[in-house]
């Protein structure tokens, strides 16, 4: 029979994992999802103490019923220390040696100054794991060289695709992890409508309402004093405009998720028309990565004519 110190933490793990199994806490364990899964495991506990203390008491009872040679008899064999025999046994047989009480079985006539030599086997876990990569060799060439199953560069491709797309699936919760080198043009409405409001608080005052411009300058046009597009808009917010005149940086006001969304907003004024729009300045801007417009032989037709 095992010890209390045995019984109670594996009766108290079964039950714990039994809890975990089927309540349902999502991503995180139940007993922190649910606080009061933490005063069940500790009633648990202590249910599991008192069986022990209950049975500890009925034992005593009885011992005081028993005659004094039952009583000696019964002493004699709790003094026994208690032994894992199952696994003594199980190490026993994986290791394969012989006892010392049979090494003469085993011995060799080999005599060095007094020292022996014994013929003892190979552990059998150390054969058994040889065993095993043979195995796995064999079934490792017969997959990859004789049914040329998926190649090296294969694998690296197929795990570049799957920690892009693990990146991807991250940035649309990490949006404030965006900066130059990966802000994108966004085109949802929440984030457009995110970006409308940062523009109407801090951006309003200097390019008006209809982004026609006053002491900024006019955003309706094609003409970008520093550049235009999502990563020189985003730039240009983000660390201001010139030295010395020019817009003021915002990465201290603005998160970098806030400054994708104005600096999308803010495109969305190329092609229309202000109210009274300030006079163009800077160069224009023509964006090198946009799709080249091909004319079909009808609209060259029309043209001609």
């Amino acid at each position: 029979m095992s010890p209390w110190w045995i019984r109670i933490p594996f009766f108290f793990f079964l039950i714990f994992g039994l809890m975990e199994y089927f309540i349902d806490s999502g991503e995180k364990p139940a007993f922190i999802e649910y606080p009061i899964t933490q005063f069940f495991l500790l009633m648990v506990l202590l249910i599991l103490i008192a069986i022990e203390l209950i049975l500890k008491s009925i034992e005593n009872v009885l011992f005081q019923t028993l005659p004094e040679d039952a009583k000696e008899r019964y002493l004699n064999a709790k003094s026994k220390s208690w032994e894992w025999t199952w696994g003594k046994n199980m190490y026993i047989k994986l290791l394969g040696s012989k006892p010392i009480e049979e090494e003469s079985e085993i011995i060799l006539d080999h005599n060095y100054d007094g020292i022996k030599e014994l013929d003892n086997k190979l552990p059998p876990w150390w054969v058994y794991m040889f065993y095993a990569t043979i195995l796995f060799g064999v079934i490792y060439l017969v997959r990859f060289h004789v049914f040329n199953d998926y190649t090296q560069a294969m694998e690296y491709e197929m795990e570049v695709a799957e920690a892009r797309a693990a990146i991807e699936e991250y940035k649309k919760t990490a949006k404030d992890l965006v900066d130059l080198t990966t802000v994108e043009l966004l085109t949802d409405a929440a984030d457009l409508a995110a970006g409308k409001a940062i523009f109407a608080t801090n951006c309003v005052v200097c390019h008006m309402a209809d982004g026609g411009g006053g002491i900024g300058p006019n955003l309706t046009d094609d003409y970008w004093i520093l550049g235009g597009g999502i990563k020189n808009v985003f730039k240009t917010i983000s660390e201001g405009g010139r030295d010395g005149k020019g817009m003021i940086s915002w990465k201290q006001t603005l998160k970098p998720a806030e400054m994708a969304q104005v600096a999308s907003y803010l495109l969305t004024f190329q092609g229309t028309e202000a109210a009274n729009p300030k006079a163009a300045e800077g160069d224009l801007w023509v964006d090198e990565n946009a799709p080249i417009k091909v004319e079909t032989d009808s609209t060259a037709a029309a043209i001609t004519e």
